[in-house]
């Protein structure tokens, strides 16, 4: 018996069908397929404007770029993150030069608003959200903080595709919504984002900066005949962010399914609930008014290392998620500002959560998990 953290599951001949599609039309890139994507996930979420890009990585730092240019932000500015995320999140930051300020995270592992307010500075422009494992958190708490001090506030929700908060999707509020289709995610295809800016100028201005700062893409340079239009003007030093029509193919395939599969993902969850809760293990929880994607299941133990192998020994292999950022180099200046944070990334372990998992496998691994933790 093997249990990975994670397996992927492909709705393979509709996927191949939308592949087929692209290579027949003789159109891979740009267009085409990603803006039926994009037409497709706006409809979904509610967002008013959704680009595609090759990766959340992508969005995220087109996020913090266009917020800096917008309302002219310095190097030296601050925008407030939690060191409890994958490092794409921070790095972004420092893409643009500006000072990543960690805040601590509360007991759902979302950023905990009181720290929040207590390192605002007046060099503070932004708050960096992460909806980890698929929770919301407090995230009206920081909704409301953003508004009181006038931050913008970009949603990392890399972890958040079909959460739902009080029926909705969530993100309505921020500035700018990040969500990620890597491999491993709810919505997953080979690799691709979404970044959905709450502003027509700013979704305009992401689209040449993901295509090279050019202001016509090479779809839209194209007739119904043909004839391609090869005049155009560069307007920004941009980036090749864009994603691509055979991976907008896959995603509007896996879309269809999205709610389906997060409700599994619960279905799994509860199980681990069921399985664990005779034990003194302690879970973490997701608020009563959230209906989570479930990205994560995720347990604190204090032998955490030690039962991550005697869990191998046995066929099961379980993750972190993660490890606290300000343990790596470029942000050590920010070690001892979050001690929950420091503290849960000593402890924290992701139990396998994918669709090809039965009851019996959650079963066998509460019984395992039951029997190594400490």
């Amino acid at each position: 018996m093997s249990i990975q953290l994670f397996m992927p599951t492909f709705q393979v001949e509709e996927c191949l069908n939308e592949i087929r599609e692209c290579l027949e039309s003789g159109w891979t890139g740009i267009g085409y397929k990603t803006i039926e994507f994009e037409k497709a996930w706006s409809a979904y979420t509610g967002h008013p404007y959704a680009h595609f890009v090759h990766s959340a990585t992508a969005g995220l730092h087109l996020a913090v770029k266009q917020l800096k240019m917008k309302y002219n932000w310095t190097d030296e500015d601050e925008i407030i993150s939690t060191p409890l995320t994958f490092i794409s999140t921070n790095h972004a930051i420092l893409y643009e030069k500006m000072k990543v300020v960690f805040a601590d995270v509360d007991e759902y592992l979302c950023l905990d608003p009181a720290d929040i307010e207590r390192k605002i500075t007046p060099r503070t422009k932004a708050i960096m959200y992460v909806g980890i494992g698929g929770s919301v958190g407090k995230y009206e708490e920081v909704v409301a903080l953003c508004q009181k001090y006038d931050l913008a506030l970009i949603l990392d929700a890399a972890h958040m595709a079909g959460t739902r908060f009080k029926g909705e999707i969530p993100g309505k509020e921020a500035d700018v919504v990040v969500y990620s289709f890597h491999a491993v995610k709810n919505l997953p295809m080979a690799d691709g984002g979404m970044v959905c800016f709450r502003d027509k100028e700013d979704d305009e201005l992401c689209r040449k900066l993901t295509w090279l700062g050019i202001n016509k893409d090479t779809f839209s340079r194209t007739d119904t005949k043909g004839s391609y239009k090869w005049k155009y003007d560069v307007e920004h030093v941009g980036f090749k962010y864009h994603g691509n029509s055979i991976m907008a193919g896959i995603g509007l395939v896996q879309l269809k399914y999205l709610d389906r599969d997060n409700a599994y993902r619960r279905q799994l969850a509860n199980w681990y609930d069921e399985g664990l809760a005779a034990s003194k293990i302690h879970t973490v929880d997701i608020p009563s008014n959230c209906e989570s994607s479930r990205h994560l299941y995720m347990i604190l133990v204090n032998n955490r290392d030690e039962l991550l192998l005697a869990l191998n020994q046995v066929g099961i292999y379980p993750g972190v998620h993660y490890q606290d950022n300000t343990a790596y180099r470029m942000y050590s200046d920010g070690r001892g500002t979050c001690p929950n944070a420091h503290r849960c990334s000593e402890q924290l372990m992701s139990l396998p959560m994918h669709l090809q998992m039965t009851k019996a496998d959650v079963t066998y691994i509460c019984e395992q998990v039951i029997t190594y933790a400490k």
